[in-house]
């Protein structure tokens, strides 16, 4: 027989489940001649796929007979699960799941490393940068797309040209890195900023931009000083003007996100950031310990965060990497709050 609560194989001598707790419940005792048959395992709970509703997720109209979004691949099934603290993972996509892009297509292959496999139609094309690409049909037409703003690109560390790809046929693109591809939707008007080095690929119709985060710190003395950008000195903004877009971004570990009410903060690792609402706003913020000994106070002794404020949504990536020159001699930096513990 099984527990009725999750499951679980369970002996006929067993009163409690030995996964879940749960009390088993004893049939009655029937006649030799006629057998109790044991319970089916009960099925998982779930939530009933939408019908003639739209994705919680990107708002795309779905109905019953599917099983999964046609526009970001997110389970309809699956109930959202919110932490108490006000954090939303974002929705794993099964290995395989398919996404519907206009006349286009994008399947998602592999759930370590995921790939990024599109078919593209005729006409239809995608812009990515050029170390994101793993493997194309001969017939797809690959040209460069020059980007304004060359020196200062150059200066903050992006690329200097996108790589434009058009159909009809597949290409296919990887990170090379493991963690989550985040299918992203864009509504007519509607922009999103993005930390740079996250996006993997994006349909042609969405616009591209980048504007200085205007986050940074400088550390050193005298003449030897240095100037550090813990969010990178641009970030990449991306607006959908006319017609629904869609970007393709890759976060290492698991991604999640929230929703900030107007004026409501939160600090996260400025590394950890995936993507944010233009409304929201950040800055840098120091926490300084206080320690027993005053003699040993010592400026290495804090916490640099990055505050964000909303209103508007923020999404976070599990790994992230430590921030270069954060335990040296800081002398000046960007807007910044401090607490002194």
């Amino acid at each position: 027989m099984f527990c009725v609560n999750c499951g679980t194989t369970l002996s006929e001598n067993q009163n409690f489940c030995r996964n879940c707790g749960h009390a088993v419940k004893h049939a009655a005792s029937s006649p030799a001649s006629t057998p109790v048959p044991s319970a089916a395992p009960p099925l998982p709970a779930q939530a009933a796929p939408a019908a003639g509703g739209r994705c919680v997720w990107c708002g795309a109209d779905v109905d019953g007979s599917q099983s999964a979004c046609p526009r970001c691949g997110a389970a309809l099934n699956m109930k959202v699960r919110s932490a108490q603290s006000g954090w939303t993972q974002m929705p794993a996509r099964k290995d395989m799941s398919k996404l519907q892009i206009g006349n286009s297509s994008c399947q998602i292959e592999g759930v370590y490393v995921p790939v990024a496999d599109m078919n593209l139609a005729a006409g239809d094309s995608v812009y990515f940068t050029h170390h994101v690409l793993l493997w194309k049909d001969p017939q797809v037409n690959v040209t460069t797309m020059p980007l304004r703003g060359g020196w200062k690109r150059l200066f903050g560390g992006l690329p200097l040209i996108m790589t434009q790809a058009a159909g009809p046929g597949h290409i296919a693109f990887s990170k090379d890195d493991p963690g989550e591809l985040i299918p992203v939707t864009l509504q007519p008007g509607r922009s999103i900023d993005v930390r740079e080095h996250m996006l993997l690929t994006a349909t042609s119709n969405v616009a591209y931009d980048f504007f200085q985060t205007n986050i940074w710190f400088e550390t050193g003395s005298g003449n030897d000083k240095e100037t550090h950008y813990p969010l990178g000195y641009f970030m990449d903004r991306f607006t959908s003007p006319d017609s629904p877009g869609l970007l393709l971004l890759h976060a290492g570990g698991n991604v999640f996100t929230r929703q900030l009410a107007p004026g409501q903060t939160i600090l996260v690792k400025p590394t950890a950031l995936v993507f944010k609402d233009p409304t929201v706003g950040m800055q840098l913020h120091f926490e300084h310990p206080a320690l027993v000994f005053t003699p040993w106070r010592s400026w290495s002794n804090r916490y640099l965060w990055l505050r964000l404020t909303g209103p508007g949504r923020v999404a976070i990536q599990s790994v992230f990497d430590r921030i270069e020159g954060e335990s040296r001699n800081i002398i000046r930096w960007s807007s910044a709050t401090a607490t002194r513990w």
